[in-house]
């Protein structure tokens, strides 16, 4: 709605294509390659991608508005990185020094946990971490 309120607002005429975001369209998965979501503002065939950012692209040049989406996204990546941590050390804590959640055996939380662990060296990659280094508790196992 931020981006259609600033298009009129700005009398921009532009046509809308809806989308089906259970079935998305390929023009969106190849305009918005990232995120793969709407709203996207596709000016002289580039793609502008987040509301705000499209609502600031509607004033300022491409570049600008392209520097603002990774500076976004950065900033995102960053976040999730540390939230992940802190789940991660929370879970930590909990589990403390029992070798299943729970107790002694494998059980629903320990199966429920354990297909993420396979992402684990994927995470470490993208967010540029070493789990072991970060979440190992200091003041005990």
């Amino acid at each position: 709605m931020r981006v259609r309120i600033a298009l009129a607002e700005k009398g921009v005429k532009y046509e809308y294509i809806e989308q089906d975001l259970w079935n998305k369209s390929g023009l969106l998965l190849q305009m918005n390659p990232v995120h793969k979501k709407i709203p996207v503002l596709v000016h002289n065939g580039k793609p502008v991608c987040e509301p705000l950012v499209i609502v600031q692209y509607i004033d300022d040049p491409y570049q600008r508005a392209q520097c603002r989406f990774w500076a976004d996204f950065v900033d995102r990546k960053d976040a999730a990185k540390k939230d992940f941590i802190d789940t991660l050390k929370l879970m930590e804590r909990e589990l403390g020094d029992k070798p299943y959640f729970g107790g002694e055996t494998l059980g629903y939380v320990n199966v429920a946990l354990l297909p993420y662990c396979c992402w684990f060296y994927t995470y470490e990659n993208i967010l540029n971490f070493n789990i072991k280094a970060e979440c190992l508790l200091k003041d005990g196992p």
